[in-house]
């Protein structure tokens, strides 16, 4: 509501500490009805998946950590790292399919692995929740178990189907653009 009111600098402040992620601040009645946000409302644009969270700032004690908690949760990337705080927003995802790359991010493989996933990534934007999983944190030995995976099949891709958990695993030796397409192409079709 006002650019220069106390909202407005915790805006600022979380903005400092996500600089990966870009702010913009608003007090145009037309920007407002053109998104259909209320005067200090924090709207989140997901570009991965084309959803929006909003925080409504009203009658809130929110501040800069509060704010910056709220995008944490809510964000979705390209990639985007699966571990307890990504996790609310990957469960909230429009999106029917989520691909999980189950790897060892320490792996010296991990950055090759990492940059042709990414690349996939952009061919199914707004189709497909692309997923990085960390094989080596504690916190994802229960998804292992799920999609009933060793260490030793490793690395992995997993398809899952939102709706009725319908999932297929593939272990791979090496993550190609080709592979991920084969793989998913007839999952979506």
């Amino acid at each position: 509501q006002d650019p220069q009111g106390p909202e407005a600098d915790q805006l600022r402040l979380a903005a400092k500490q996500i600089p990966e992620v870009p702010f913009g601040l608003s007090s145009s009645a037309a920007v407002l009805s053109h998104y259909g946000a209320s005067a200090n409302t924090v709207a989140l644009f997901r570009r991965v998946d084309n959803d929006r969270r909003d925080l409504d700032m009203n009658n809130r004690d929110v501040d800069a950590k509060k704010l910056t908690r709220f995008v944490r949760i809510n964000e979705l990337r390209l990639v985007t790292e699966y571990n307890p705080v990504t996790a609310i927003g990957v469960m909230q995802s429009s999106l029917q399919f989520n691909l999980l790359l189950i790897t060892d991010k320490m792996s010296p493989k991990h950055p090759e692995r990492m940059r042709k996933f990414r690349t996939a990534a952009e061919l199914y934007k707004g189709k497909i929740l692309f997923i990085l999983l960390d094989s080596n944190l504690k916190s994802n030995e229960r998804v292992l178990s799920y999609f009933q995976l060793k260490k030793s099949q490793l690395p992995a891709l997993a398809i899952f189907h939102t709706p009725d958990d319908d999932h297929v695993v593939l272990t791979v030796d090496e993550i190609s653009i080709e592979s991920v397409q084969d793989f998913c192409n007839p999952f979506l079709q």
